[in-house]
């Protein structure tokens, strides 16, 4: 076997401006990368680095040759605990553009295989949650009109990032419910409250109906965490504040959810142990995602089976996306397509093979 690779820069914009608490995203940088075998069968991948997480389009573009070229020494895409365990030794966190790989080399081996992910992992996707859609933060109206448009699109479970500073958040959550009456709401205010604010705020989401009230306070503030689930209305999920498996034990007392994610995870791999860990500690799951293609977001529906809460509405909130990935009916995956071998990601035919690796 001699396995060849590549990856490319791709910008996509966004059906309409997405803000959250820390600012506002018009255009979605996502790195696609191919990792190709002697017998023409191509691996997809996808990284949607966050700054966040202190990575960018440019740190991704600068790392992926070294880890790239970890995979093309091994040369084996069955082999991913081996070339993982190479790659974090080689470049240490970066953990999106990891994602990538990992993604990537999961494809091109269920493909060899002849088999879709979550068959290979011997999952029942019949267990698999709908996703959430999100509605990010706006003017109230802006955000009564979202919700409406959502719902009329099939989506009954609802997203609502709040967490602006001119105190009409309890406004904005009002207007969503009174758009979606009977929608499961759930809200994300992206580490904006201290724990005082967050536990006065939770009163209000109760009183709509809201589910769980995910990362209020700072990631690092793990006593805010615990003090908001106490004190607070309604549960309290951590997403900042996981980012790999290692982090539940730290939280699991404080929270009733945690969040994985391949982009903050660095694989596929550990984003499955992140479930099995916060069941092991008494935590619901629940399975998010960023801004980005269905390159990955197509690979992160094949672990939905483990997790009990789903926010895979990444690529939903593309203009438009060079890849094809899970068909949805309103906010259900059609499994069906992820029977196709590996993600069931296909890459448009426009799309350039080309780019640097």
């Amino acid at each position: 076997m001699s396995l060849a690779t590549e990856f490319e820069r791709v910008a996509l914009p966004l059906s309409d401006a997405f803000t959250i608490a820390r600012g506002t995203t018009e255009t979605a940088e996502n790195v696609l990368v191919r990792v190709r075998d002697d017998e023409g069968r191509v691996g997809l991948g996808n990284a949607a680095p966050s700054a966040y997480y202190g990575e960018t389009a440019d740190t991704v573009a600068a790392v992926l040759p070294d880890l790239l070229a970890v995979v093309e020494e091994v040369d084996d895409p069955h082999a991913r605990e081996r070339t993982e365990r190479l790659m974090r030794e080689r470049v240490g966190g970066n953990p999106a553009a990891r994602a990538a790989v990992s993604v990537a080399l999961a494809d091109l081996a269920g493909k060899r295989l002849d088999t879709s992910l979550y068959r290979a992992w011997g999952l029942d996707p019949a267990a698999a949650p709908v996703t959430s859609f999100t509605v990010s933060i706006g003017n109230p109206d802006e955000m009564r009109t979202k919700a409406s448009e959502a719902v009329e699109r099939g989506f009954d479970v609802l997203k609502v990032k709040l967490g602006s500073e001119d105190g009409r958040d309890g406004g904005r959550v009002a207007a969503v419910r009174e758009a979606a009456p009977d929608a499961r709401v759930r809200v994300d205010a992206n580490a904006a409250w201290t724990p005082k604010e967050a536990v006065t705020m939770s009163e209000t989401l109760a009183e709509h109906g809201v589910e769980f009230l995910e990362q209020p306070v700072a990631a690092t503030d793990v006593t805010g965490l615990r003090f908001v689930r106490e004190r607070g209305a309604v549960p309290v999920a951590a997403d900042e504040s996981v980012e790999t498996a290692s982090d539940v034990p730290r939280v699991a007392d404080a929270v009733d959810v945690v969040v994985a994610k391949a982009m903050k995870c660095g694989s596929l791999r550990e984003t499955r142990r992140v479930a099995h860990v916060a069941h092991a500690h008494d935590c619901e799951a629940m399975l998010g995602c960023m801004v980005e293609s269905n390159a990955s977001i197509a690979a992160a529906w094949h672990c939905a089976p483990l997790f009990e809460y789903a926010d895979l509405d990444g690529a939903l909130l593309l203009a438009d996306d060079p890849v094809d990935g899970v068909p949805m009916d309103g906010n259900a995956a059609d499994f069906a397509a992820l029977d196709r071998p590996g993600t069931g990601a296909i890459a448009d035919a426009g799309t350039s093979n080309g780019g640097s690796g």
